[in-house]
């Protein structure tokens, strides 16, 4: 039996002690998005844990006494797991079968970090029919309770892929035969409401003050911008992806 908890200032799920979380590091590695364990703790059982970090890409760190108690308001045995509120589907699954999707469209999300707005998209791209969504395992949003209630569950149904490198990922998207779009305003992005859109897609969103990196945006087949008909800013990343998102599944119908 797992021990968990929550943090209760902002829902985050913990599973602590060592048999628990070795044995979720085991079973099913992909739902933790790091484990830390008390600075200066060398014995069998933490080094047993942190092999399995490694050789299954884990992140994993060390932090002082009173950081692991905050994190955790129980008796966490000197090491804890914090976990998504979700189980995550493989990449080459998603890839597989997202084509088969009422929308053969899929989300991926470089470095958004706002927990309601992968909700919100979540819950937009799930009930147009979406295929997926692609998450960062490093400096991403926190897929805890928090983008659980503002996605309105649709994160339960919506499959979600977290990758450690995204370049890599939008890579193998284009070897599946995806066409890849990035979403941004610049020197040659076409209008989202004239652009032939092709499927099956990747959408690509960035963060909302550094964009898309390079390194992902690279792999692109075309940018995609949504025109302003009045002069202002920007809009957020959710409320973006929903006006492209329903602009793909307004060309499949």
């Amino acid at each position: 039996m797992q021990n968990s908890g929550r943090d209760k200032k902002d829902g985050k799920i913990y599973v602590v002690g060592n048999k628990p979380v070795k044995e979720l590091l085991m079973d099913d590695p992909q739902k933790v998005d790091f484990v830390a364990f008390r600075k200066g703790r060398q014995d069998k059982g933490v080094e047993e844990i942190l092999e399995l970090c490694r050789t299954r890409n884990v992140p994993y760190k060390s932090v002082d006494a009173k950081e692991l108690d905050y994190m955790y308001r129980g008796n966490h045995q000197g090491i804890a797991a914090r976990c998504a509120a979700l189980s995550y589907t493989p990449l080459e699954q998603m890839l597989e079968e997202a084509v088969d999707a009422p929308l053969p469209l899929i989300i991926a999300l470089d470095k958004v970090q706002d927990t309601g707005n992968v909700g919100v998209l979540a819950r937009t791209l799930y009930s147009l029919g979406g295929a997926g969504l692609i998450v960062c395992q490093h400096h991403g949003a926190y897929l805890g309770a928090g983008a659980m209630r503002s996605s309105a569950g649709a994160l339960n149904k919506l499959p979600v892929a977290k990758v450690g490198n995204l370049a890599n990922a939008m890579k193998d998207c284009v070897n599946y035969d995806y066409h890849l779009y990035c979403a941004r305003a610049v020197t040659g992005a076409e209008n989202i409401y004239t652009a032939e859109l092709k499927m099956p897609a990747v959408l690509i969103l960035g963060n909302e003050e550094k964009g898309i990196r390079p390194g992902v945006s690279k792999f692109a087949h075309g940018s995609l911008e949504i025109p302003f008909l009045r002069e202002f800013d920007s809009l957020n990343v959710a409320q973006a992806g929903a006006i492209m998102v329903s602009e793909f599944a307004k060309r499949l119908r």
